[in-house]
C-alpha cells in the first residue's frame, strides 16, 4: 500500500454498508402542527445545523424517510397524517415530537378533538418529549434514531416483520 492510501480495499457486510447509507442521509418531512414545529425550525438553523449529521429536511413525502409530527394532532389531521405516511417509500421512520403528538399533551383531557397520540394512527420510532422540547432534544431523537437504522437487517426489513406480525394476530 502506497502512503496515499489508494487503492486500498475495504470487506464489510452489505447490511452495514446499507445502514452507515441510510443513517447518514435521513430527509425527514416536518410536519409541524403547533408550537413544536418553532423547536423544529430552530434544530435545522444555523444554531443547532442538523445538515452536520445529514439531515437534510424535504417537503415531499416521496422523498423523505422519516416524518417527524411536531404537535397536537386533532381527528380531523389524521387521516392527513396517515396519507403522508403512506407516501413515503421504505423504509421509513416517524419520530413523535412534544407531549401533544406523543399523548395528546394537555388538551385531550378538556377536548374532544384531540388524538391521545400519533402512535394510535401511526407506528412511532423513537418519542422526543417535552412540552415544546428543545432542539436539542430533538437532536438526541435524530441520534436515537440512527442507533436503530444500525441495527437494522436486509434479510429480514421492518416492513415484512409489520405484516408478519398483523397475519399472526389475525390467524
Amino acid at each position: 500500500m502506497d502512503k496515499t492510501g489508494e487503492g486500498g480495499v475495504v470487506i464489510t457486510k452489505l447490511d452495514d454498508l446499507l445502514n452507515w447509507a441510510r443513517l447518514t442521509s435521513l430527509f425527514p418531512m416536518g410536519f409541524g402542527l403547533a408550537c413544536c414545529a418553532i423547536e423544529m425550525m430552530g434544530a435545522y438553523a444555523s444554531g443547532y445545523d442538523l445538515d452536520r449529521f445529514g439531515i437534510i429536511p424535504r417537503a415531499s413525502p416521496r422523498q423523505s424517510d422519516v416524518m417527524i409530527v411536531a404537535g397536537t394532532v386533532t381527528f380531523k389531521m389524521a387521516d392527513r397524517v396517515r396519507r403522508l405516511y403512506e407516501q413515503m417509500p421504505e423504509p421509513r421512520y416517524v419520530i413523535s415530537m412534544g407531549s401533544c403528538s406523543n399523548c395528546g399533551g394537555p388538551y385531550w383531557e378538556h377536548g374532544y378533538h384531540v388524538v391521545k397520540g400519533v402512535d394510535r394512527i401511526i407506528p412511532v420510532d423513537v418519542y422526543v418529549p417535552g412540552c415544546p422540547p428543545r432542539p436539542e432534544a430533538l437532536i438526541g431523537g435524530f441520534l436515537k434514531l440512527q442507533e436503530i437504522i444500525r441495527q437494522e437487517t436486509i434479510r429480514a426489513p421492518r416492513a415484512v416483520q409489520q405484516i408478519m406480525a398483523k397475519r399472526m394476530k389475525n390467524a
